[in-house]
Formats: C-alpha cells, sequence, structure tokens
C-alpha cells in the first residue's frame, strides 16, 4: 500500500508517519530533507526544488513498491497536481492508495508547534507562520481524482497516542 500524507508545515505530519511507519516496518520517504539535499548539491533555490524532490520521492516510491514493500510518502501534498502524482503511481503499479491529512485546527498551538521546530536541514529554512498562512491559502480542496482516495483527518490536537492508533486502524480497513 501507497500511504501519502497531507498538511500544512507544522500540522505533526512528519511525527505521525515515522511512528506509523515504525509500527508497519513501512519506510517513509520524506519530501522535505530530499529537497534539502538537492540544495546541498548547490542546485539554485531559484529552481523548482520543490517539484524536483516530489519527482525523486515518486521514483523512489515506486522502486519500493516495484520491490514488493509499501511506504508512507510524508509531504504537504497541498496542490492537486502534487495529489494526483501519488493517484497515478498507484494507479500506474496497481497499488492501493490512502490519503492521511494532519490538520491542526488550534491556530496558537500550530503556530507555537512551527516555532519550536527545528529539522536541522541544511539550506532550507524553517517555515514562519506567514509562509504557513500563504500556503494555507494555496491549499486545494480535495477534488479530481484524488478525491476518490481514500481518506483519513487527523487533528493533532488529539493526543499523538490516539492519532498514531487512528492512523493503524484506518490503513488496516
Amino acid at each position: 500500500m501507497l500511504v501519502a500524507m497531507a498538511g500544512l508545515p507544522g500540522t505533526g505530519k512528519s511525527t505521525i508517519a515515522e511512528l506509523v511507519g515504525a509500527r508497519l516496518h513501512k519506510p517513509v520517504v520524506s519530501v522535505d530533507p530530499i529537497e534539502s539535499s538537492i540544495l546541498r548539491a548547490g542546485i539554485d533555490g531559484d529552481q523548482p526544488t520543490g517539484l524536483a524532490a516530489y519527482l525523486v520521492a515518486e521514483t523512489l516510491a515506486e522502486s519500493i513498491i516495484r520491490s514488493g514493500r509499501g511506504l508512507i510518502v510524508d509531504a504537504v501534498n497541498a496542490v492537486l497536481p502534487a495529489r494526483e502524482q501519488w493517484v497515478n503511481l498507484a494507479n500506474s503499479l496497481d497499488e492501493p492508495l490512502k490519503f492521511i491529512e494532519v490538520i491542526c485546527s488550534d491556530v496558537e498551538l500550530h503556530k507555537s508547534r512551527l516555532a519550536a521546530r527545528n529539522r536541522e536541514l541544511p539550506h532550507m529554512d524553517e517555515p514562519t507562520w506567514h509562509a504557513v498562512e500563504q500556503s494555507l491559502d494555496e491549499y486545494a480542496e480535495w477534488t479530481g481524482p484524488s478525491a476518490l482516495v481514500p481518506r483519513l483527518v487527523l487533528d493533532s490536537v488529539e493526543p499523538l497516542g490516539v492519532n498514531v492508533e487512528q492512523a493503524l486502524a484506518f490503513l488496516a480497513e
């Protein structure tokens, strides 16, 4: 199974992805460290490094699926083309796909998590609250092919353990 995470930066999707991946013994392919590596290699930040990172993640996901394993893709997946990338990959490989979207309904909690975050990714600054607000403006509704894929929405104001158990139950369905 291909699991694609979705949600704004700082909502807790990476933490949930890592914990679910560990419980299921599935690799997690995360777009942000890939983009950081692209920037570290000297590719200019004015280039479409985000898109490049998604394409590298897609190539890795395809290889992992072809080897007979499932995986979790950790990415914002805010726009329809990003979501449809995973739909198209799953369809091309005849692999089940599920989305797990993580939100944070408490704005102050979201801001504080973002402010405290330090992932130590070379050449990538942590997003500011202003950048998250801009991402929210660009965050697409779930329409088109991705709207037909099973999707679980988790709110990170809930205890982490509860969200992980809900994700595991959803993936077991």
